[in-house]
């Protein structure tokens, strides 16, 4: 597992751009935090760094957005009204040929992928600060060089 300090809003949409540069279809980013941890924050700055089409914004209503990008679709999701794991297969999301995130995932995942970055955000209760520990599951995502987030 890596760790990363992020003290700023801005920082963290910087830091969703510089990973978005280790990205590639059939990705897939699993996020984790509590409300206004910067999920969507996270994911704005990825879409940046994909030069994605469209804003980024929370996907909470309407479960999904795409954003056009030169790689391919970036798929963000907000899993946090699903039931289960079926719910998540009805929204039909092409994960091979998309780079996929998705806030609230929990478990609904297990065994159906193999590789993934689970990127979990706490919260500071003294100011904006963020911890954002990223844990790869997969050989993709071991071999990646999270180090270069730096």
């Amino acid at each position: 597992m890596k760790q990363f300090l992020v003290r700023t809003s801005d920082a963290m949409e910087a830091f969703g751009s510089k990973l978005a540069r280790l990205l590639e279809p059939g990705d897939l980013l699993l996020l984790a935090g509590p409300l206004g941890a910067g999920k969507t924050t996270l994911t704005r700055g990825i879409g940046e760094g994909l030069s994605a089409s469209g804003t980024i914004q929370s996907p909470t209503f309407v479960l999904a957005r795409t954003h056009r990008t030169s790689m391919g679709p970036l798929v963000h999701v907000d899993a946090y009204r699903l039931e289960s794991a079926v719910e998540l297969d009805d929204l039909d999301i092409d994960f091979e040929r998309s780079i996929v995130v998705i806030e609230w995932a929990r478990d609904y995942l297990e065994g159906y992928v193999e590789n993934y970055l689970e990127i979990e955000i706490d919260r500071s209760a003294q100011d904006e600060s963020r911890v954002l520990k990223l844990k790869p599951v997969g050989r993709r995502w071991e071999e990646a060089d999270l180090a270069s987030l730096d």
